[in-house]
């Protein structure tokens, strides 16, 4: 059974997924992304949410954000702070970097 994976930024455009792109080729983890912002690409849902296994947000003011929002549809659910700000572009090598640092053990 793979583990769902959801990534949520702001605007879905540049961090969440390059999160998602990154880690959609390990076995085992289905993975997905979607932003806070009303302008998102994908615009988070709480639909999304209970398809997720485990929820990383970008930054602490997107914890708080997601939380005041879809409070009633975290239950039960792992959520994960990055701590990686808006300073890098799709794909950025040092996004990748801090992603592929930061993610992984959270995922055992």
């Amino acid at each position: 059974m793979s583990r769902h994976v959801l990534f949520v930024c702001s605007r879905n455009r540049l961090r969440s997924p390059t999160a998602e792109q990154l880690f959609a080729d390990r076995p085992g983890i289905e993975t997905a992304s979607a932003g806070l912002a009303p302008d998102a690409d994908t615009p988070l849902s709480p639909e999304l949410l209970a398809w997720a296994d485990i929820v990383f947000v970008m930054e602490r003011a997107q914890r708080a954000r997601l939380s005041a929002r879809f409070g009633a549809h975290l239950r039960g659910k792992r959520v994960v702070c990055l701590d990686i700000p808006d300073d890098y572009d799709f794909m950025d090598p040092a996004l990748v970097g801090l992603l592929q640092a930061r993610v992984p053990r959270h995922l055992r």
